[in-house]
């Protein structure tokens, strides 16, 4: 059995100024997708992509990621005690950022980046689909140096089994790394391949919703929900279990209905 080492969330202080973990692992996650995005741009020279392509996709991108996945936790999930504290709504390393209003966040920033350069919006989410999970895996890792979104309650023989000692001296599972494994490296790796042929139309695209829904809504099981704004829904599953529902079917959808590219 292990025990939380309970980080420091500061990473660095200079004298007033204090760099947090979340914040580095965010930085991490651009760093990522500008180095992916320039490998991926030359595997597939097709798609007709150069580095100030995915420059301004960043740019568009860190937008949609920030703005959305904070309001998406705000809104989604912990709306009653943001609104009661708003001052804290922009101190992102307080409660983190929802992936689902992250996600939103990000479509927007797309359509808007897509109508920008005069590229389709498919063909936009299809390229930078295989550069996404890195990012979610740094952003777990930045959970679990936190020591937030702990896990639901484990075997105690488990040997990964962690106790979170400011939650309680119950043995959880470390259901942070379980997603960076899973929603970060697994998925990365299967759309990195999937990827790195010519496939039809939305095909990636559909390929990230389906694998990204099935992960974490299988995560969820050994993670402890968020509060949500329903709380636990019907049949037991979360808030953030049912929101990755229609992420399944469109994602499904989308592979079975892609056209093919040109």
């Amino acid at each position: 059995m292990l025990t939380h080492p309970r980080f420091d969330p500061v990473a660095i202080s200079i004298g007033p100024v204090s760099v947090h973990w979340y914040g580095l692992m965010y930085l991490l996650a651009f760093v990522l997708f500008l180095v992916l995005g320039r490998l991926h741009a030359r595997r597939r020279p097709d798609l007709g992509w150069n580095g100030q392509d995915i420059d301004d996709l960043l740019f568009y991108g860190v937008l949609g990621v920030v703005i959305g996945g904070r309001l998406g936790e705000v809104l989604f999930f912990e709306p009653g005690y943001y609104f009661s504290h708003p001052l804290e709504i922009p101190q992102l390393w307080k409660g983190g950022m929802s992936f689902h209003g992250g996600f939103l966040g990000v479509l927007v920033a797309m359509w808007l980046y897509g109508r920008r350069s005069g590229r389709g919006f498919w063909q936009v989410t299809d390229f930078i689909a295989p550069l996404v999970p890195t990012g979610l895996a740094a952003g777990r890792i930045g959970n679990f140096i936190n020591g937030e979104l702990w896990g639901r309650p484990a075997d105690p023989d488990l040997p990964w089994a962690m106790i979170f000692p400011w939650v309680d001296a119950v043995p959880r599972h470390p259901s942070q790394i379980y997603q960076a494994l899973g929603e970060g490296l697994l998925l990365f790796v299967i759309l990195w391949l999937f990827a790195a042929r010519p496939r039809p139309v939305r095909a990636v695209s559909g390929a990230f919703l389906l694998g990204y829904g099935v992960l974490r809504f299988a995560a969820e099981f050994f993670r402890t929900p968020d509060p949500g704004i329903f709380g636990t829904l019907s049949l037991g599953l979360s808030t953030a279990q049912w929101l990755c529902v229609p992420m399944i079917a469109a994602g499904a959808w989308l592979l079975a209905a892609g056209k093919t590219q040109r």
